[in-house]
Protein backbone atom coordinates (compact mmCIF):
# COMPACT_ATOMS: atom_id res chain seq x y z
CA UNK A 1 0.00 0.00 0.00
CA UNK A 2 1.21 3.29 -1.00
CA UNK A 3 1.80 5.88 1.50
CA UNK A 4 -0.84 7.83 -0.30
CA UNK A 5 -3.28 5.27 0.17
CA UNK A 6 -2.71 4.52 3.69
CA UNK A 7 -3.61 7.97 4.46
CA UNK A 8 -6.51 7.84 2.22
CA UNK A 9 -7.71 5.28 4.58
CA UNK A 10 -6.66 6.64 7.67
CA UNK A 11 -8.78 9.68 6.79
CA UNK A 12 -11.35 7.26 6.22
CA UNK A 13 -11.27 5.92 9.50
CA UNK A 14 -11.46 8.90 11.32
CA UNK A 15 -14.21 10.23 9.44
CA UNK A 16 -16.21 7.28 10.17
CA UNK A 17 -15.29 7.20 14.14
CA UNK A 18 -16.21 10.91 14.47
CA UNK A 19 -19.30 10.10 13.06
CA UNK A 20 -19.98 6.90 14.79
CA UNK A 21 -19.25 8.55 17.97
CA UNK A 22 -22.60 10.94 18.18
CA UNK A 23 -25.48 7.90 19.38
CA UNK A 24 -27.67 10.78 20.96
CA UNK A 25 -28.70 12.18 17.32
CA UNK A 26 -31.50 11.80 15.32
CA UNK A 27 -31.90 14.31 13.43
CA UNK A 28 -29.21 16.94 12.52
CA UNK A 29 -28.86 19.90 9.85
CA UNK A 30 -27.84 22.88 8.95
CA UNK A 31 -28.45 25.70 6.63
CA UNK A 32 -26.14 28.02 5.29
CA UNK A 33 -26.09 31.71 5.50
CA UNK A 34 -24.38 34.53 3.18
CA UNK A 35 -23.43 35.89 6.76
CA UNK A 36 -26.24 38.07 7.47
CA UNK A 37 -29.50 36.35 8.69
CA UNK A 38 -32.45 38.88 6.68
CA UNK A 39 -35.73 39.60 9.02
CA UNK A 40 -37.62 37.37 6.62
CA UNK A 41 -35.35 34.79 5.24
CA UNK A 42 -37.65 31.27 7.06
CA UNK A 43 -34.97 28.59 7.99
CA UNK A 44 -36.81 25.41 7.35
CA UNK A 45 -36.39 21.60 8.64
CA UNK A 46 -38.89 19.15 7.74
CA UNK A 47 -37.86 15.11 9.52
CA UNK A 48 -39.81 12.46 9.79
CA UNK A 49 -40.87 11.01 13.26
CA UNK A 50 -42.33 7.75 14.15
CA UNK A 51 -41.58 7.55 17.55
CA UNK A 52 -44.29 8.56 20.05
CA UNK A 53 -43.49 7.05 23.01
CA UNK A 54 -40.09 8.17 24.01
CA UNK A 55 -38.68 11.66 25.03
CA UNK A 56 -36.38 13.39 23.00
CA UNK A 57 -34.34 17.05 23.42
CA UNK A 58 -34.55 19.20 21.01
CA UNK A 59 -32.17 22.14 20.14
CA UNK A 60 -31.69 25.19 17.86
CA UNK A 61 -27.96 25.72 16.43
CA UNK A 62 -26.19 28.85 15.66
CA UNK A 63 -23.31 29.47 14.39
CA UNK A 64 -22.26 33.28 14.58
CA UNK A 65 -19.13 34.97 13.93
CA UNK A 66 -17.39 38.43 15.65
CA UNK A 67 -19.28 40.42 12.70
CA UNK A 68 -22.25 39.40 15.39
CA UNK A 69 -22.73 42.55 17.09
CA UNK A 70 -25.73 42.03 19.83
CA UNK A 71 -25.88 40.04 23.35
CA UNK A 72 -29.05 37.65 22.45
CA UNK A 73 -30.82 36.49 19.95
CA UNK A 74 -34.36 36.79 19.77
CA UNK A 75 -36.46 33.64 17.09
CA UNK A 76 -39.88 32.63 16.11
CA UNK A 77 -39.76 29.33 15.92
CA UNK A 78 -42.56 27.50 14.70
CA UNK A 79 -43.50 23.46 14.80
CA UNK A 80 -46.63 22.00 12.38
CA UNK A 81 -47.06 18.63 13.25
CA UNK A 82 -48.42 16.32 10.87
CA UNK A 83 -52.34 16.96 12.02
CA UNK A 84 -51.64 20.64 10.98
CA UNK A 85 -51.35 21.76 14.37
CA UNK A 86 -48.95 24.75 14.77
CA UNK A 87 -46.95 25.60 17.85
CA UNK A 88 -45.17 28.80 18.11
CA UNK A 89 -42.46 30.18 20.53
CA UNK A 90 -40.74 33.32 20.89
CA UNK A 91 -37.58 32.83 22.59
CA UNK A 92 -34.52 34.99 23.69
CA UNK A 93 -31.14 33.37 23.83
CA UNK A 94 -28.09 35.03 25.17
CA UNK A 95 -25.01 34.81 22.89
CA UNK A 96 -22.33 36.92 24.18
CA UNK A 97 -20.55 37.18 27.72
CA UNK A 98 -20.58 40.41 29.70
CA UNK A 99 -16.93 41.05 28.40
CA UNK A 100 -18.84 41.13 24.84
CA UNK A 101 -17.19 37.93 23.73
CA UNK A 102 -19.24 35.54 22.06
CA UNK A 103 -20.52 32.38 23.96
CA UNK A 104 -20.46 28.78 22.13
CA UNK A 105 -18.11 26.42 20.83
CA UNK A 106 -15.41 27.06 18.55
CA UNK A 107 -11.64 27.93 18.40
CA UNK A 108 -11.44 30.25 15.54
CA UNK A 109 -13.68 33.57 15.78
CA UNK A 110 -16.89 31.45 14.62
CA UNK A 111 -18.63 30.00 17.06
CA UNK A 112 -21.19 27.45 17.48
CA UNK A 113 -24.37 27.84 19.81
CA UNK A 114 -26.26 24.69 20.76
CA UNK A 115 -29.47 26.44 22.10
CA UNK A 116 -32.37 24.58 24.39
CA UNK A 117 -35.91 24.58 22.48
CA UNK A 118 -37.55 21.74 24.05
CA UNK A 119 -36.98 19.47 26.75
CA UNK A 120 -38.23 15.95 26.98
CA UNK A 121 -40.55 16.16 23.91
CA UNK A 122 -42.69 13.73 22.93
CA UNK A 123 -43.88 13.33 19.60
CA UNK A 124 -47.99 12.83 19.77
CA UNK A 125 -47.98 11.56 15.99
CA UNK A 126 -46.28 9.61 13.30
CA UNK A 127 -45.43 11.49 10.60
CA UNK A 128 -43.69 14.68 8.93
CA UNK A 129 -43.26 17.58 10.80
CA UNK A 130 -41.77 21.08 9.80
CA UNK A 131 -39.91 23.38 11.92
CA UNK A 132 -39.13 27.01 10.46
CA UNK A 133 -37.05 29.40 12.19
CA UNK A 134 -36.87 33.30 11.87
CA UNK A 135 -34.86 35.84 13.70
CA UNK A 136 -36.79 38.73 15.50
CA UNK A 137 -34.32 40.75 17.17
CA UNK A 138 -34.84 44.33 17.57
CA UNK A 139 -32.18 47.11 18.90
CA UNK A 140 -33.70 49.00 21.85
CA UNK A 141 -36.24 51.48 21.30
CA UNK A 142 -36.79 50.05 17.59
CA UNK A 143 -40.52 48.38 17.15
CA UNK A 144 -38.76 47.03 13.70
CA UNK A 145 -36.48 44.83 13.51
CA UNK A 146 -33.17 44.04 12.70
CA UNK A 147 -34.06 44.17 8.67
CA UNK A 148 -30.19 42.04 8.19
CA UNK A 149 -28.60 40.17 11.24
CA UNK A 150 -24.93 40.76 10.50
CA UNK A 151 -22.38 37.40 11.65
CA UNK A 152 -24.91 34.47 11.48
CA UNK A 153 -23.20 31.78 9.32
CA UNK A 154 -25.71 28.96 9.30
CA UNK A 155 -28.71 27.54 11.45
CA UNK A 156 -29.31 24.36 12.35
CA UNK A 157 -32.04 22.08 14.33
CA UNK A 158 -31.03 18.58 15.95
CA UNK A 159 -33.09 15.73 17.71
CA UNK A 160 -31.07 13.99 20.37
CA UNK A 161 -32.19 10.79 21.93
CA UNK A 162 -32.32 11.08 25.75
CA UNK A 163 -31.54 7.64 27.19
Amino acid sequence: MTLRRSKIVWLIMVVILFFSCDEKRVFDEYKALSGKWKKEDVIRFTFNQNDTINPYNLFLNIRNNNEYSFNNLFVIVTLKQPDSLVKIDTLEYAMANPDGSLMGEGFSDVKESKLWYQENFVFKQKGNYTIEIQQALRETGSVTGVEELNGVTDVGFRIEKIK
